[in-house]
């Protein structure tokens, strides 16, 4: 993976955002301990903390609610200082240090990548927008998340990933990377 399928998640992520409407933002969420403003929250302060993570300084600790204000305007300013660092001369190559432990800059980078599109999933599936996102990109984070998710980061609420769900023969590759990581597709 490549910064660039960052930036195609970033985009993906920009539209849903985009078409949410007002009276959604109390909407429940495939992750059950987020509704619509919430995870609207996480993924603009996601963009900040993959920033400040790969470049070695930690997020700022106050988040202010952005899912109040203008948070098309907030995600596209974190997300577009997000991917300048991902593009960056040697940032696939670096150490990154979190307090899950270190990890290479290019595995850092898959985890922005699964969160950005993995969001923008759970945002489209809870405001009634169309989860069909990115048939080859939501493919190719399946494979590679079949590959890094292991069973000891999967369990109940607080674990990064939850069990996997089942998924409809047939389903879109997002709907099936979003059961595998533990959403209810259905």
């Amino acid at each position: 993976m490549s910064a660039q399928s960052l930036a195609q998640a970033i985009e993906i992520s920009r539209s849903v955002l985009g078409n949410v409407q007002a009276d959604q933002l109390q909407n429940a969420t495939p992750c059950a301990s987020w509704n619509v403003s919430e995870l609207i929250n996480h993924m603009v302060g996601a963009q900040g903390f993959f920033q400040a993570g790969l470049e070695g300084s930690a997020p700022s600790g106050d988040q202010p609610n952005w899912a109040e204000g203008d948070y098309l305007a907030a995600f596209n300013e974190a997300s577009a200082a997000s991917l300048a660092s991902f593009s960056a001369e040697g940032a696939m190559e670096k150490t990154v240090s979190m307090p899950f432990g270190d990890m290479p800059g290019a595995a850092f980078m898959g985890l922005a990548l699964n969160d950005t599109f993995t969001h923008a999933w759970d945002l489209a599936k809870a405001t009634g927008q169309d989860t069909n996102l990115a048939p080859e990109l939501a493919s190719a984070i399946l494979a590679q998340s079949r590959q890094m998710v292991q069973d000891s980061f999967r369990g109940p609420e607080g674990a990064p990933f939850g069990t996997e769900a089942a998924c409809p023969e047939g389903a879109c590759p997002a709907d099936q990377l979003a059961a595998f990581l533990g959403r209810d597709v259905a």
